[in-house]
C-alpha cells in the first residue's frame, strides 16, 4: 500500500491584488506591477507606488534573471509536505528589475550557494497544477 504524500500548501490570497499576482503566475510567466507614472517596479503587489504614490500600474513580465541576495538552508520542515525536501534552500532573489522576492532555490547543493550567485526563474508545479515561481542557478 502506497502512503499518500501531503500536498504542498498554496499561497493564501485574501487581498485581490495579491490574488492577481498568483493568478498571473499560472501561465508560467512571472509578472510584477510597474508604476504607470514613474516606471518603478513593485513587489509585493500593492495599490500605490511606494516612490510616487500613484495608484496606476501595469502587470509586466519579468526577465526572470537575478542574483542571490540572501538565503538560509532549512533542515526542519515547517509543513509535513516539505519533509521530503529537507534540506532545502529558502532564498531572497534580487531580480534585474530591482525587486526582491522570497523564493525557493532548486537544483542546487546547499553548500554551493553564494552571495550574488546568478539565478534564473523556473516554475514548480506544487500540485493541482499550481505553478510556484522558484529559481535555480544560472547556467555557466
Amino acid at each position: 500500500m502506497e502512503i499518500e504524500q501531503p500536498k504542498y500548501p498554496q499561497p493564501a490570497t485574501v487581498d485581490p491584488v495579491d490574488a492577481e499576482f498568483w493568478k498571473l503566475c499560472q501561465d508560467s510567466v512571472l509578472r510584477f506591477q510597474q508604476c504607470s507614472h514613474c516606471d518603478t517596479w513593485r513587489f509585493l503587489p500593492r495599490y500605490m507606488c511606494a516612490k510616487c504614490s500613484s495608484p496606476d500600474y501595469e502587470w509586466k513580465p519579468s526577465g526572470g534573471r537575478g542574483r542571490i541576495f540572501s538565503w538560509t538552508v532549512t533542515y526542519q520542515p515547517f509543513h509535513p509536505a516539505f519533509a521530503r525536501d529537507v534540506p532545502y534552500i529558502a532564498a531572497v532573489v534580487e531580480l534585474e528589475e530591482g525587486v526582491r522576492m522570497a523564493t525557493r532555490l532548486l537544483d542546487c547543493d546547499p553548500e554551493a550557494v553564494e552571495l550574488d550567485m546568478p539565478v534564473v526563474l523556473v516554475f514548480k508545479d506544487i500540485g493541482d497544477g499550481f505553478m510556484l515561481p522558484c529559481f535555480k542557478p544560472a547556467p555557466k
